[in-house]
């Protein structure tokens, strides 16, 4: 969405203000369409999904030094304030004052687990992780750049994850297209090793193709469900968010422990926001939201002798719709403070 010079300009005029996201306003642009909850609801309770392979001390008898983890789970995706008119101040090539203007919408992402299973099996699934506790909390923001555009970069997403890791991911928006998306298929096989199932250092992955995790989810191709949640639905229209940790500036940043020990190197991630042909109570069209995930954690030395180590792809992807419009809770709060 490309704003007017008028519109930039009564922005920057108005200074910074910090308000309730609303479905629609013309300043989120692509992000548009995110303002409110999203949930595993209506028909798409355990539609989330994770794999991730784990540094784990190797068994009696065993040569593997990892175990895969695997959660089935609900999500609440609340996106609920934006910042508008943030500035970044800067200078034209010629010294004239050439300031950016951007509008932040602020998330939080809950992740409370329904099942779990690990190969080879673990102690580490007992009382202190069982189903329906929470395995994920996230608070950012999406960017999206209103002016002053560098290499196309217009559109972003920062992350904070518990676990000590800060994420910064840039993409570019693109227009919104007709239908449904076109889910990619990703494969979860760890990168500098032989992509071999027959091989021993894989049987983790084999033992969950050939027996999908609650009969559905297999770890090689963890895209596949999302195409399949999209069979019989009617999407009219999506629009796609696509952000990358390894794009020009952007990068992720760990404490030293997992620096160390599982090095989270790179995230991509995709958001496809679909507009449904049936409509809402409001007359609106329904509006659904899937992504797909993969992170890159980098441990334990490559199996063939060369330099640098096995990258494993920790894939995540999920099916919601949007249940509410804009809670006013952060609202409220920074107006008592």
């Amino acid at each position: 969405m490309v704003l007017s010079a008028a519109t930039l300009m009564a922005l920057k005029d108005g200074g910074r203000v910090l308000s309730a996201g609303l479905r629609g306003d013309e300043l989120l642009g692509p992000l548009a369409l995110l303002p409110g909850v999203w949930k595993n609801e209506g028909g798409l309770e355990g539609h989330g999904w994770n794999m991730i392979a784990l540094p784990f001390a190797t068994r009696p008898g065993s040569t593997l030094d990892y175990r895969l983890l695997l959660n089935q789970y609900n999500e609440t995706l609340v996106f609920d304030l934006v910042d508008k008119g943030v500035p970044n101040r800067g200078l034209s090539d010629t010294g004239t004052q050439a300031d950016q203007s951007l509008v932040a919408l602020d998330y939080e992402q809950v992740i409370d687990q329904i099942a779990t299973e690990d190969f080879p099996h673990s102690n580490v699934l007992g009382p202190t992780h069982p189903p329906g506790n929470t395995i994920h909390h996230e608070p950012g923001l999406w960017l999206n750049m209103l002016d002053h555009v560098v290499d196309g970069f217009d559109i972003a997403r920062l992350g904070s994850i518990p676990h000590g890791d800060s994420v910064l991911a840039l993409g570019r928006s693109v227009p919104p297209t007709p239908g449904a998306p076109i889910i990619p298929d990703v494969s979860g096989l760890p990168l500098k090793v032989k992509q071999d199932l027959s091989s021993p250092y894989l049987a983790p992955y084999k033992h969950f193709h050939d027996h999908p995790f609650k009969g559905v989810f297999d770890p090689v191709h963890p895209a596949a469900l999302l195409g399949q949640a999209n069979k019989g639905v009617n999407i009219v229209r999506t629009t796609t968010l696509a952000v990358d940790s390894e794009a020009a500036t952007a990068g992720i940043h760990n404490i030293p422990f997992i620096v160390k020990q599982a090095n989270a190197s790179s995230m991509r991630s995709t958001f496809w926001i679909q507009e449904l042909a049936e409509k809402n109570a409001n007359g609106r069209p329904k509006l659904r939201l899937q992504y797909l995930q993969v992170v890159m954690l980098n441990f334990d030395s490559r199996t063939t002798g060369l330099p640098g180590r096995i990258q494993w792809p920790h894939v995540s992807i999920n099916t919601l719709q949007k249940v509410e419009s804009t809670p006013n809770n952060k609202l409220q709060l920074f107006a008592r403070a």
